[in-house]
């Protein structure tokens, strides 16, 4: 069973096409998410009384920031990861 150029080209033209146009409104939807999510927990953070619900609320921020940061940073590499991809896939040789 022989795979053509022409019939990966199918195939992955259109999942790249996908990922590039998917990654930017990820990127701002991940980054707008974020920061309204942290408004909302440092507000929470700033109305605390408590003592215990003072260093929850700090808790769940810290949490929050970090799983934005970690989210944004794995779509970043997605996208550096796709251009990767895209240039060995451009210089790859068939035979």
């Amino acid at each position: 069973l022989l795979i053509s150029q022409a019939d990966i080209q199918r195939v992955v033209d259109p999942l790249m096409d996908l990922i590039s146009i998917a990654l930017p409104v990820l990127l701002g939807l991940v980054g707008s998410l974020g920061a309204i999510w942290c408004i909302v927990l440092g507000v929470k953070y700033a109305k605390a009384e408590d003592p215990q619900e003072h260093e929850k609320a700090k808790n769940a921020l810290k949490n929050a920031i970090i799983g934005f940061v970690l989210i944004f940073v794995l779509l970043i590499m997605l996208q550096v990861g796709v251009s990767v991809f895209t240039n060995y896939w451009s210089t790859y040789n068939y035979q």
